[in-house]
């Protein structure tokens, strides 16, 4: 590297320093879109000082030129070292072996962590360490092409890379006014390049071939640069604008999304946690529907969070494995063949989301139709690609339902394998509140289980209200140590702040403890495909749930989020044996929490202590519920009484009476278990319940046969008045008190309670569908 033919002095070198300085950090500026908060820019700040100054210093001592990138890339490390080095280094700036492990790691969960979260992103300390590295390596970079090659111009280059990384997160690319300022900051660098190297050329001794013919004035006019130095600077910050208003976005790429949305959940998935966006966005998004047994409504797991950092939850990273394709998925960890089991097919068509990740049920034992590479994870049985994703794909899963008895659960030890303590790591220090919420909630626990079941029903009590706005007015949006202290003071948020908080508590009592981020059931819907009825699953049925691990039962989902998806049955309070209700919560009530939205289909979930009634009303409760069992006893026999009644008033207003009372007579028949197919024609039938005993001869006898000619008339024969609606009435009448002298007791009470014909019917209209293609 040659030197500058005009040496700069060191008030020219600074000058160009705090220039170069001040370019990068303006530009830095334009990753605010992608990160929350402001420290991690401070930080940048800092680091790209540290960088610049310290090749200031160097200089000022004479320093070689060519020496002075390399030494500022050691005061680069010695600042990581003491920023993120902690512990492992030698008088805070000496960086040992251990320090570059710990860089090592961090690089490692920076990729992990950019892959996982959205924007904006929560500034964790593996994403601010590559963030400062990052801005420390531009800045050496900067300084040597504006100090030691002395082509300022080119410092557009390094400056352009933070304005463009924006382009390729979000489509609203790098915000406007970043830009004017980061092209402001260019022309100012320009600007006092030219001053600084008029200036030395000025102070020179005007001999050898450097010398002037000319000799200048001693002033710089200023107007004589200032138009070079706005041309540059406009034609800067119109390649700026251009670039990163052109750069595709990874929100419309295939990876992480598709065209029309300017946010990673608008039509793919992101696997962090925070779902707040998508579930408070006015208009779903549809993602995909099923088609499935009429009592299959899973959730559907994309992939699961294992791993807590205080801030956020993160999954552990692992390598694809070729071998683990999805024709076959082993069964669940610590699942024993003493639980009950089923294997349901489930049909799945994917509309709108694209993600590489596949929404399945878990635990799923095989997946059939899929296009692609798909492979299933070791650890959480999610499944993922590595050459495709979701997009128009059709697909079944073969689900694997899996129904723990509450015995079985209460029974269950917790595991003493080291496997497992990764789902019980806590950070050292956290708030006080967690400590003390977890001490209160499952005191008095009998079982690792009741303890479970107590921190679910006090999350789903009357305490904690369900928002999807709250986190985000009052600051406290994310699953964090913080946000989980302020949620537990609030007592207001959504699946998030609830799936966090139970998960955390359960760690904190010796539970292990993980997050699963997917789908609730979705919407049934009218539409029916070969009489299977279809179910839409959307935006806002994007969830994350707890799940806690049992030995012999494996890992068992929990519903702490109030109006939100469904409580398992062995998870509710009071389920199993009398005797063995979960644990009461002495937490005391939010004011005003009783008036929780009636959207919550669970209410009732809540611990007695939150909820209307006390303890000593218990024959309300008991009163109430027996009203509610008898007319549930009762609605079959109300409802076949009502069709009877609707037909008789058509027999009464002369509307095609033969028909209605031949109806009537038919449905009486499938009540008794007498026959009244409706295959069989009025002849037939007339002839089968003419054997009957009862119609062996007399008024009964003739009543059928007159009923069955009236409907033969009335359906074939000529229009011609027939017997009117009376006299039907009372045939019909003869015929009903014939059946019923024929059936037994309990054949009769059945047919008042259950009555065969309204059951077929319903069965007919919302009973057991046969798969597709079946």
């Amino acid at each position: 590297m040659r030197p500058d033919p005009a040496p700069l002095s060191r008030g020219q070198r600074l000058a160009l320093t705090a220039a170069s300085f001040l370019l990068l950090v303006v530009a830095t500026m334009a990753l605010g879109p992608l990160i929350a908060g402001s420290g991690w820019w401070w930080l940048c700040a800092f680091i790209a000082a540290g960088t610049l100054f310290t090749g200031a210093g160097l200089r000022s001592i004479r320093t070689p030129a060519s020496l002075v990138p390399v030494l500022e890339l050691v005061a680069l490390l010695l600042l990581l070292t003491l920023v993120f080095g902690g512990g492992t280094s030698i008088a805070l700036i000496i960086p040992t072996q251990s320090t570059f492990e710990v860089f090592g790691e961090l690089l490692t969960g920076a990729t992990r962590t950019i892959e996982q979260q959205s924007v904006p992103a929560i500034p964790v300390p593996a994403l601010t360490f590559a963030l400062a590295f990052g801005v420390g390596l531009l800045a050496v970079l900067t300084d040597v092409l504006v100090q030691t090659v002395r082509m300022p111009a080119l410092a557009a280059a390094p400056a352009l890379v933070p304005t463009l990384i924006p382009g390729f997160i979000i489509e609203a690319g790098a915000d406007v006014p970043t830009l004017v300022l980061t092209a402001a900051a260019y022309l100012l660098l320009l600007r006092v390049d030219v001053r600084v190297r008029r200036r030395a050329t000025l102070a020179a001794d005007p001999v050898g071939d450097d010398a002037a013919t000319v000799v200048p004035p001693a002033r710089v006019p200023i107007v004589s640069t200032l138009g070079a130095s706005l041309g540059l600077a406009v034609v800067g910050l119109l390649v700026a604008s251009v670039l990163a208003a052109s750069t595709p976005s990874i929100s419309t790429s295939l990876l992480l999304g598709s065209p029309g949305q300017g946010n990673l959940f608008a039509r793919g998935v992101s696997p962090f946690i925070d779902l707040g966006r998508d579930l408070r966005r006015p208009e779903a998004s549809p993602a995909f529907h099923y088609l499935a047994r009429e009592a299959d409504r899973p959730y559907f797991t994309l992939l699961t969070l294992d791993r807590f950092e205080g801030e956020v939850w993160g999954a552990t990273e692992s390598s694809v494995d070729g071998d683990n394709t999805v024709d076959q998925l082993p069964r669940p960890v610590g699942l024993s063949d003493e639980v009950e089991t089923a294997e349901h097919p489930i049909d799945v068509i994917v509309d709108d989301v694209r993600t590489t990740w596949l929404p399945v049920p878990y635990p799923t034992t095989s997946i059939e139709g899929l296009s692609g590479s798909w492979f299933w994870d070791d650890r959480a049985l999610t499944v993922r690609s590595v050459d495709t994703n979701t997009g128009g794909q059709r697909y079944r899963a073969n689900r694997l339902v899996v129904e723990p008895t509450v015995s079985q659960l209460r029974n269950a030890e917790l595991p003493r394998s080291a496997e497992f303590d990764q789902f019980l790591e806590l950070p050292e220090e956290m708030p006080a509140i967690i400590g003390e919420t977890t001490a209160a909630v499952t005191a008095g626990a009998s079982s690792p289980y009741d303890a479970a079941v107590a921190i679910q029903a006090f999350l789903r009590s009357t305490a904690f209200d369900y928002s999807t706005e709250a986190p985000v007015e009052e600051g406290y949006d994310g699953g964090g140590f913080d946000v989980i202290a302020q949620f537990l003071e609030t007592k207001a948020g959504y699946c998030v702040h609830f799936a966090s908080t139970m998960a955390v508590i359960a760690r904190d009592a010796g539970i292990p403890a993980r997050i699963s981020i997917g789908y609730t059931q979705g919407t049934p819907t009218q539409e029916r495909v070969n009489g299977v009825q279809r179910v839409d699953v959307d935006s806002h049925d994007l969830h994350a749930w707890p799940e806690l691990y049992f030995d012999g039962v494996g890992w068992v989902p929990f519903e702490p989020t109030p109006g939100r998806g469904s409580v398992p049955d062995y998870s509710r309070p009071g389920a199993g044996e009398a005797g063995t209700a979960p644990v009461q919560s002495a937490a005391p009530a939010t004011p005003g929490a009783a008036d929780r939205s009636d959207l919550d289909p669970d209410r009732g979930l809540a611990n007695p202590s939150g909820g209307a009634f006390g303890a000593d009303t218990w024959w309300v409760r008991g009163s109430l519920l027996a009203i509610l069992a008898v007319v549930i006893l009762l609605l079959p026999a109300a409802l076949r009484l009502g069709q009877r009644i609707t037909r008789h008033g058509r027999m009464r207003r002369g509307e095609r009476p033969a028909d209605a009372a031949w109806e009537e007579l038919m449905a009486s028949a499938r009540d008794f278990d007498a026959g009244g197919d409706v295959a069989e024609t009025p002849r037939a039938l007339a002839a089968h319940l003419g054997e009957r005993p009862a119609f062996a001869a007399g008024p009964q006898r003739d009543a059928l046969v007159a009923l069955r000619d009236a409907v033969e008339r009335e359906r074939y024969g000529p229009a011609v008045t027939g017997p009117g609606g009376a006299r039907l009435l009372d045939e019909l009448a003869l015929a009903r008190s014939a059946l019923a002298d024929d059936a037994t007791p309990v054949e009769r009470a059945r047919a008042t309670f259950m009555p065969h014909s309204l059951l077929e019917r319903a069965r007919a209209l919302f009973g057991e569908r046969s798969r597709v293609g079946a």
